[in-house]
Order: structure tokens, then sequence, then C-alpha cells
């Protein structure tokens, strides 16, 4: 069980805005110190943060083979974990729920453990080659011997072995800016352009042949 301070308790009761899980009272006081407040407060108000899962954010889901997820221990130590599988293998379960089956790694189990003691998570996805990354708060669980969950959230193609299901209950999500992402792109986004220009040059070097042989 986990036990909240009264500042706590009292600062989660003051939350308004789904924004508010990341500007807590401490965030916003450096946000009116640099003079950023008043800004992110009429972004609240006008559109503030979403927290269900809507057609855009699965659209670029489906689009990742990777992500990053954040946990914490029982003594605050953060921990990022870089998770991969298959295009599209963290899933939408309903319009809060997102899931993945937990593959077989290097057996240290520190998100497994940080979570026996803090559901709270942040996943942090990326897509470099559009500049652009999606911030998603929830809160986890581990699902463990269960055959018809892992069926649903498991590629049938990917041959790694599946360990156990973790679920995340999405609190609030956030598109972020594009400043300061760097444009890269994995082999298989570049290979089409790689195999145009493969061809051009048999292509170019067919010509200088052809055009040698009649000189």
């Amino acid at each position: 069980m986990t036990f909240l301070s009264r500042k706590k308790i009292e600062d989660f009761n003051m939350a308004k805005f789904n924004s508010d899980i990341a500007f807590t009272p401490a965030v916003k006081r450096w946000q009116e110190k640099e003079g950023s407040r008043t800004t992110y407060e009429l972004m609240a108000k006008r559109r503030d943060w979403q927290s269900k899962i809507t057609t855009n954010l699965l659209d670029f889901i489906a689009q990742r083979d990777s992500f990053y997820l954040a946990t914490t221990n029982s003594n605050g130590q953060p921990y990022i974990q870089h998770r991969g599988g298959p295009k599209g293998f963290l899933k939408a379960i309903d319009e809060e729920t997102l899931g993945f089956v937990d593959y077989a790694g290097n057996k240290q189990y520190i998100s497994a453990g940080n979570l026996s003691e803090n559901d709270k998570v942040h996943l942090f996805l990326m897509d470099y080659p559009n500049q652009v990354r999606i911030k998603i708060w929830g809160e986890a669980k581990i699902v463990e011997d269960n055959t018809e969950l892992v069926n649903q959230l498991r590629d049938e193609e990917y041959k790694a072995k599946n360990e156990r299901v973790i679920l995340i209950k999405v609190k609030a999500w956030d598109v972020n800016c594009p400043q300061h992402i760097k444009r890269r792109f994995s082999l298989e986004e570049i290979q089409p352009e790689i195999d145009k220009l493969k061809a051009r040059i048999v292509e170019l070097e067919n010509l200088l042949e052809n055009k040698g042989s009649t000189e």
C-alpha cells in the first residue's frame, strides 16, 4: 500500500487539468519564475492534454517499433528502459488502456521490480523522421499466466519469448514540439531510396558501357 503525505494529497485534490499530472505546484512555481505559467494555463484551458486513446494516437503507436519506459522504485530512483519489438507491438486494449507483451531480455527485471512498488509509468515515443514525440503518463500493472491476453497482444511472426503482459492505464498524453529533434532514419525507411540509387547507378554504368562499345 502506498501512503501519501498530507501535502501530496492536497496537491492531488487541487488538480483540475490533465496536464496537472506533470505540472505539479512545484513545476508551476518554476513556470511562474521563468515567465511561462500564463501561457501553459491558457493552453490547458483551451486544449488540455488528452486522457483517451484517440485514432491519431493509435495511428502513431501502430508505426512505432520501440519506445522508452520510465519507472521509479520506492526510494524515488528513476529508471528508463528501451522497449522494442515488431512495429505496432504496443497495442490498445480499450480507449483508456495500452498493453504489450514483455519479451524475454537480460533478466534484470528492474522495471518489473519497480512496478511492484510504484505503478506510475511514463512512455516516451519517438518518430525521428517526422520530428514528432508523444509523451504518455499512466499507471501500469503486470499480468502473468494469461494466455488469452498474450495471444491478443503478441505478434506471431516475432520469435522472442513471451514472458508476461504489461497493461498501462493512460492518465494523460501530449504531443511535444519538434524543437531539437534530429532527423534519423532506419534502414527500413531509407532502403527504397537506396534501391533507387543502385538502380540508377546500374543504368548509368550500362549507358557508359554501351557508349564505349560504339566508339
